[in-house]
């Protein structure tokens, strides 16, 4: 039998102790396909875990604030009536009124100050923890961001228990919670990146950010199945789970295949990426023989399709996040055939957004790669939200099921292109032919991008607690507007996508290929 120190693989890389140990039980190295299945469940299932933490605060705002039905909380999908203000308003003592200091008249702004203290925070975090990403160890780095953000989570919870009513508690603890939960995105996507070259990774990165909305599907169902236990339930679960899932990465997570000493695949080196070879070829290319340097923050930001595509982001998560963090609470405040739902019931129902989001997601990346136009295929999604924005406001109070249908229609055309853009567009960007001489830019780029359309998750959930008070239609305008907007931000890498497919069409026939498209888009 072979020891665990005979295998030469173990001896001249630093793998995670689980990786060692299962090439131990298995007496043999792990195949190149075994080490990618494992670096993608691995950083699925710690995002899921990032995004479950990230969801119970909509779900217990109904149970802090005074103003919204709280009754009937039980589990799973028992759909509870109640119908009118006042029943609302008796119902509300099931859970003790509220909890200080969000019962009073302005509980809602000041639930709203909780979301974009904790968005600015994760914003302005995340520029450096890309930055630091792509300087450290990513699995250790990831395994301290995720015990910090369960740690912090369930600090928040904490506070039910303790008879904590101080406003500047909640708020201190949803910042550092913020500054942890940071750490997670330019991690993972850095980590699928390593492993998965051009050739149909909008497909594979489509399917793996389903994490996203299956974070926010089973944070809605935790949290609104513990809410009759205590609100604080909701945020100690999730965040011991998280606390967990971070040992996980720390003992199994493979950051790359160098780290493990893994032989890359023929068709997993990379497609052949030469100039001209397509509209997105700029996004895509990258020499063979380059250095493990770090790449810096402004010269991240000059590589041709960060600033468009980190901009419309901006706008794509403004309207992504609306729903994240008011949809349940919207759902729960909107008479639906006449009747007003319960908190866990409008919890529940929203996750009918985050299960067309995965969908859109899938379909945003399978089309961008069939067409090989990641602009073309993130604007057109997000023109296709704006209608179904309109649609959702306008009838969804018709029907239960119309509010279901035109909800899953909407979290589709929202979350496709946010998913798109977050991952295989970051991960194209990171991996850019201007860089030449520097790899070491997955991390910092997906930082630069989501930390930018972080600041826009900031935003729209303060706007809309300020703006609701007066007309949910009026949030729904915006909404609308900043889907608008985020299209319009991709115009010119749009048709120079365009340009570049009728002209490669054309060169066809002739057998010449278009020229690069860095001088066309003029960056």
């Amino acid at each position: 039998m072979a020891s665990l120190s005979e295998l030469p693989a173990l001896r001249n890389y630093s793998k995670p102790f689980g990786i060692r140990f299962l090439e131990y039980i298995k007496k043999g190295k792990l195949s190149y396909k075994t080490h990618q299945a494992i670096a993608l469940i691995v950083t699925f299932l710690a995002y899921t875990c990032y995004h479950a933490t990230r969801k119970t605060t909509s779900i217990v705002k109904s149970a802090l604030d005074p103003q919204s039905p709280d009754v009937g909380l039980r589990f799973p999908w028992r759909m509870t009536y109640l119908s009118s203000p006042a029943e609302k308003k008796r119902f509300s003592w099931v859970l003790g009124d509220g909890w200080a200091p969000f019962n009073g008249s302005d509980g809602s702004a000041l639930l709203g100050e909780l979301d974009v203290a904790f968005l600015s925070v994760y914003a302005l975090g995340m520029y450096f923890s890309g930055h630091l990403g792509d300087r450290m160890n990513l699995r250790v780095f990831l395994t301290v961001g995720m015990v910090g953000t369960g740690l912090f989570t369930s600090l928040f919870g904490v506070g039910y228990w303790a008879k904590i009513h101080s406003f500047y508690y909640f708020l201190i603890v949803q910042m550092i919670a913020g500054l942890f939960q940071s750490t997670g995105w330019p991690s993972v996507v850095a980590v699928v990146g390593n492993w998965f070259g051009k050739k149909k990774r909008g497909l594979i990165m489509g399917i793996w950010n389903a994490h996203t909305s299956v974070g926010n599907i089973a944070g809605s169902l935790i949290a609104s199945a513990l809410l009759s236990y205590g609100w604080g339930w909701s945020f100690v679960v999730p965040g011991l789970l998280i606390a967990f899932v971070g040992l996980l990465v720390f003992l199994f997570l493979p950051v790359s295949p160098e780290s493990v000493g893994a032989d890359k695949e023929e068709d997993e080196v990379g497609s052949p990426r030469k100039i001209g070879e397509g509209v997105t070829e700029p996004l895509l290319g990258s020499d063979a023989e380059i250095k493990e340097t770090a790449v810096g923050f402004i010269e991240a930001w000059k590589i041709p399709g960060v600033a468009p595509f980190a901009f419309c982001l901006f706008f794509a998560k403004l309207v992504a996040y609306t729903f994240l963090y008011w949809l349940p609470y919207y759902i729960s405040h909107t008479a639906i055939e006449g009747k007003y739902l319960s908190s866990e019931t409008a919890g529940n129902l929203s996750t009918f957004f985050d299960i067309g989001g995965v969908l859109g997601g899938i379909l945003a990346g399978h089309i961008s790669d069939r067409l090989d136009a990641r602009a073309i295929t993130a604007a057109t999604f997000m023109y296709c939200a704006i209608p179904a924005l309109y649609f959702y406001r306008t009838y969804g109070h018709i029907s239960l099921v119309m509010n279901i249908a035109l909800m899953f229609i909407c979290g589709m055309f929202v979350n496709g292109p946010y998913a798109l853009i977050t991952t295989v567009v970051s991960a194209d960007l990171g991996t850019h032919s201007s860089l030449r001489e520097n790899s070491k830019a997955l991390a910092t780029v997906t930082a630069i991008i989501d930390g930018t359309g972080s600041v826009g998750a900031a935003i729209g959930p303060i706007l809309t607690g300020y703006i609701s008070a007066k007309s949910w239609s009026a949030v729904f305008m915006m909404l609308m507007g900043a889907a608008l907007v985020a299209g319009l931000l991709l115009t010119r890498l749009l048709v120079a996508e365009v340009v570049a497919r009728i002209s490669e069409s054309r060169s066809q026939a002739g057998g010449s290929q278009p020229t690069s498209q860095d001088e066309e888009l003029g960056v």
